[in-house]
């Protein structure tokens, strides 16, 4: 099929233009001024006067599926690339788990065994590592061979996911040798457990203590932890899901000193607080690992994100539902499932909250929605991009419309919304899937299953160099 998107504003992170564009089946094959006038042949033309045409956007960090605290994330990988469509990500990377005690490849074809055949887009995989043994360092050369290249690491939940720093550090030798890349999980999990269990032990178990427990200086000390692990070793190192200015300016410090270090944010840290926390057992809706913190921090990673010191916005997307699941934490914020629902609103919530917002470019935008984890993340060129010989996701985005987030309205398959009746302005009324139209004005239109894995490259020695 071959379809024509004509009068549209193309949005890239290096620049806009007003262009048409042409895509020939799965990919992208022109993108150029008046091509209806060139004498092309289509299918279908779509008028996108008035509105941006931009990459499909690329969420980096995703849950679904996933066992967490006796019970199991709310998406599967059907209703969660679904609902990912619908707010114009048309990729996203999860995590395979490896079990404690096991190896990675039963964590790998455990994830394949969910995702197959269920998912809406494309998608890939991130692989937790929670047990560093000698044969599971060798295990990572092969995963990085078969297109899983990156490895993410805890310093927080002692005795579940938690690594000491000799197991930190030797997976970072390992990932120099094998080009692969460390991603942590940086809080140091030791330390807030202790001020958790005195927090409880002195009756204090609202949600609201699950927030003040975790200090932001126990992000920063663990962020700054990894990063001289990573100097030490030699390795680049990405830090997940930053939420405090006291991590952010590890990895500043870091980066002046010309270290590889990359970070990325979640619209949880940019839009929601400490705050929110603070109402009865309602804050329990809000419990995720790292906390909400105080909304002085907003200011610092809005800055972080201008300066290119946090790199890309991703979800952290891990739903459960407030009736049964986060209701088991009723009387112990320690025994609240620890995530929120996010993959559907974070292309709008960025739009809104940040070009609308004046705090980011509309190019900056698609950057760390979509180019920049395409990048840093083997699928360059790809991904990320609208331009020939690209897959054609795209979303035709319209800047100026507005509509309200409801738990009642999203596809997201939990019972509630962290952005309950907040009005954005901007939404994907068209999505496209290597050429294929998902989501169309409000419809699916795609089928369970059209999503493929993405066998992805290797970057972390272009990391290291700092050329990626």
């Amino acid at each position: 099929m071959r379809t024509l998107i004509a009068n549209g504003t193309v949005v890239n992170a290096d620049g806009s233009a007003e262009a048409d564009v042409l895509v020939d089946g799965e990919a992208i094959a022109l993108v150029g001024h008046d091509l209806a006038s060139a004498g092309v042949t289509v299918d279908r033309t779509i008028d996108a006067r008035g509105r941006y045409v931009i990459p499909g956007a690329i969420d980096a960090h995703t849950h679904f599926d996933m066992p967490f605290g006796g019970t199991m994330s709310k998406d599967t990988f059907e209703t969660g690339t679904r609902a990912a469509a619908f707010g114009g990500t048309t990729t996203i990377i999860d995590f395979a788990i490896q079990p404690r005690g096991g190896s990675l490849r039963e964590g790998i074809d455990a994830w394949h065994a969910k995702a197959e055949g269920n998912c809406a887009i494309d998608y890939g995989f991130h692989m937790i590592v929670s047990d560093v043994r000698d044969d599971v360092l060798a295990e990572m050369d092969q995963v990085v061979g078969e297109g899983i290249p990156e490895f993410k690491l805890f310093t927080a939940y002692p005795g579940v996911l938690y690594s000491d720093d000799g197991a930190i550090f030797r997976a970072m030798q390992r990932s120099v040798d094998n080009g692969g890349l460390i991603m942590m999980h940086a809080e140091n999990g030791i330390a807030i457990d202790v001020v958790a269990n005195q927090n409880a032990d002195s009756g204090h178990t609202e949600p609201w203590y699950h927030g003040v427990s975790r200090y932001p200086v126990f992000e920063g000390e663990a962020a700054n932890r990894c990063i001289r692990l990573a100097e030490a070793a030699g390795s680049a190192v990405y830090i997940v899901h930053l939420s405090a200015r006291d991590a952010l300016d590890a990895v500043r410090a870091g980066r002046d000193r010309g270290t590889p270090v990359y970070a990325e944010t979640c619209p949880q840290y940019l839009f929601l607080s400490l705050d929110d926390l603070g109402n009865g057992f309602e804050g329990a809706k809000f419990v995720c690992s790292p906390p909400l913190r105080p909304k002085e921090h907003w200011a610092e990673l809005w800055k972080g994100l201008q300066a290119d010191d946090l790199q890309v916005v991703s979800t952290d997307h891990c739903p459960f539902d407030f009736h049964g699941q986060k209701e088991m934490g009723r009387g112990d914020f320690r025994r609240i499932p620890n995530g929120l629902p996010a993959v559907e609103d974070r292309l709008d919530l960025m739009h809104d909250g940040g070009v609308v917002g004046g705090h980011i470019s509309r190019e900056r935008w698609v950057e760390v929605c979509s180019t920049a984890p395409a990048r840093m993340f083997g699928l360059a060129g790809r991904k990320g991009v609208v331009a020939p010989g690209a897959d054609a996701d795209l979303v035709i985005y319209d800047p100026n419309r507005r509509h309200t987030i409801s738990a009642s309205t999203h596809h997201m398959a939990v019972d509630y919304s962290c952005y309950e009746g907040r009005t954005v302005q901007g939404g994907s009324d068209i999505v496209m899937s290597r050429g294929r139209v998902i989501v169309e004005n409000g419809t699916y239109c795609g089928s369970r299953g059209d999503g493929r894995f993405l066998r992805r490259a290797p970057t972390g020695d272009a990391l290291r160099r700092g050329v990626a």
